[in-house]
């Protein structure tokens, strides 16, 4: 397991600044347990969620991992989460939490207003986790990788409840995430 927290405190894109906006695609949408000052809905074009890495430290182990979100490169796509806007402190124990493959990168970020419309936008940081990180699993049949999430658990708790709470909090948001959406109603079906 790379563990990614070091590479991560040296990618300070938004250094001097007393506070920046973090997008959450996955469990940082529905679990929040850091400081915050201000909270939006918020998307990010030309991505698209995925269940593509393994979680050996929060939700399976190193002899049986979980399959946690990432994001894949997808013109035209557009992937709807939250953004945080948080005092750059908060990054440490983010990146401890975030350690297993997920570097920082930069994004543009768009808020959506309470009528789902477009409300500002700003550039903000995500933690993904790309293909060439060791605990990247990348594709699979849906119900091999509904399989997979099923029987997992780890440190954090079940991989199952990680998938159904990522949906609940999406459903909540009014957006529909087809690979989401899918993959919950095999894990269910299990």
């Amino acid at each position: 397991m790379l563990d990614t927290t070091a590479l991560n405190q040296q990618r300070n894109f938004f250094e001097g600044h007393s506070a920046i906006w973090l997008f959450g695609y996955g469990s940082l949408i529905w679990k929040a347990d850091f400081a915050y000052l201000d909270r939006q809905p918020a998307y990010i074009t030309g991505w698209a969620r995925r269940f593509w890495q393994a979680s050996h430290d929060h939700r399976g182990t190193l002899d049986a991992p979980g399959r946690v979100a990432t994001l894949i490169r997808a013109p035209g796509a557009v992937c709807h989460g939250m953004a945080y806007r948080i005092t750059p402190d908060v990054l440490a124990p983010l990146d401890v939490r975030e350690k297993n493959g997920y570097l920082r990168e930069k994004v543009p970020l768009t808020f959506v207003n309470d009528n789902g419309g477009a409300a500002g936008q700003s550039e903000g940081l995500i933690y993904l986790a790309t293909e060439d990180n060791p605990a990247f699993l990348g594709d699979a049949p849906l119900v091999e990788i509904a399989q997979q999430i099923a029987r997992s658990h780890g440190p954090s708790g079940s991989n199952k409840a990680y998938l159904l709470n990522l949906a609940q909090a999406l459903q909540e948001l009014g957006v529909e995430d087809a690979h989401i959406v899918a993959l919950a109603e095999k894990v269910r079906d299990l």
